[in-house]
């Protein structure tokens, strides 16, 4: 068997045993964001909203993950795109869970806020200059003849500008 093949195969498996277990993953988060309603009813509104939006942007960030594993179980690739989005996602989900726990300093936060300006505009880059995009943006245009396949006239023509005379 030829090693791309095999590398090929065990790429393949691997990725959907990953694709299953991030699947139970999101059915056992959701069950826990329902569970986490409890909190809301039962204790304080501000310690049942923290484990809420915990919860929330945890299954977000594997919803994440999961999307970018298909991408890659179906085409071999991996979008900057989605793994952008996926650290976007948890470095939201730290700020948030930080302040609302009131555990990070202010230097802290603002490390965080610059990690997220940066993904932002590296996530914003990666949209614009999409090798997809790019694709699509080349038109065939044919190409005028070469000089040294054109006749003299042709060449001649091509020089003068055109007079109108009204």
């Amino acid at each position: 068997m030829d090693s791309i093949k095999l590398f090929k195969k065990a790429t393949d498996a691997i990725s959907t045993i990953f694709l299953y277990i991030l699947l139970l993953a999101l059915i056992v988060g959701m069950a826990k964001t329902l569970l986490d309603i409890r909190f809301i009813i039962f204790e304080s509104l501000e310690s049942g909203f923290n484990h809420m939006v915990t919860s929330v942007l945890t299954v977000f960030i594997v919803i994440d993950l999961f999307k970018a594993f298909v991408d890659y179980h179906e085409h071999d690739r991996i979008k900057l795109t989605d793994i952008t989005d996926a650290t976007i996602l948890i470095v939201l989900r730290e700020i948030a869970v930080g302040l609302y726990s009131q555990e990070f300093g202010s230097e802290f936060v603002l490390s965080l806020a610059t990690l997220l300006l940066v993904l932002g505009i590296m996530r914003v880059l990666a949209v614009k200059y999409s090798p997809a995009k790019l694709r699509e943006s080349y038109i065939f245009v044919p190409q005028e003849e070469q000089p040294s396949k054109m006749g003299l006239r042709t060449i001649f023509d091509h020089c003068n500008p055109v007079h109108d005379n009204n």
